[in-house]
């Protein structure tokens, strides 16, 4: 049965707490930087206006948490699902601010999230990703995600009409450790 709230999520290391207004100013570094949104269906943000802006128009079928270190409330990252089918499918998406990358952060959030949406019930969760962003396919990858196969000209973009490798993983292959 899913539940309506977002909890607060805990890892050794991390909090992941629902999303607020207040993590745009947070989070917009990361928003507004090229290489961090180069794989993203829309360009950087110019202005800190423009990430609160989005976090505004947040699409209600989508549940975020901010990921922030366990001994403060700033926001590095977050995951997001949102529910296909319900009951049944998810999708998930992150993002973690450049400076933690290659730390194994993105791979605990998403870990953890991936927990909390099995335990809801959720019999599959899937992830797309531009077949170039070879560090999302590597995290995915490690976290157990089976490629289910690529779109071609699946996505328009700001730098063009884009390909999209689409993950996989079903409840019953989800092995990661769980953690409280």
């Amino acid at each position: 049965m899913r539940r309506r709230t977002t909890p607060i999520l805990k890892t050794e290391r991390l909090l992941l707490r629902p999303r607020r207004p207040e993590d745009a100013e947070s989070l917009h570094p990361s928003y507004a930087d090229e290489e961090c949104m180069k794989w993203w269906s829309t360009p950087p943000h110019r202005t800190v206006e423009q990430t609160r802006e989005s976090f505004a128009t947040d699409d209600p079928a989508w549940r975020c948490w901010s990921i922030t270190a366990r001994e403060n409330d700033y926001a590095i990252g977050f995951v997001a699902v949102g529910e296909k089918r319900q009951g049944n499918v998810s999708e998930i998406g992150y993002m973690i601010a450049k400076p933690h990358w290659g730390t194994g952060i993105a791979r605990e959030g998403v870990a953890r999230v991936i927990d909390q949406i099995f335990d809801e019930g959720q019999r599959r969760v899937f992830a797309d990703t531009d077949p170039d962003n070879l560090p999302s396919r590597r995290l995915l990858e490690k976290l157990g995600f089976k490629l289910e196969g690529i779109l071609r000209g699946e996505w328009e973009t700001h730098i063009g009409v884009r390909d999209t490798a689409l993950y996989g993983l079903l409840r019953y292959e989800w092995a990661w450790p769980r953690r409280t």
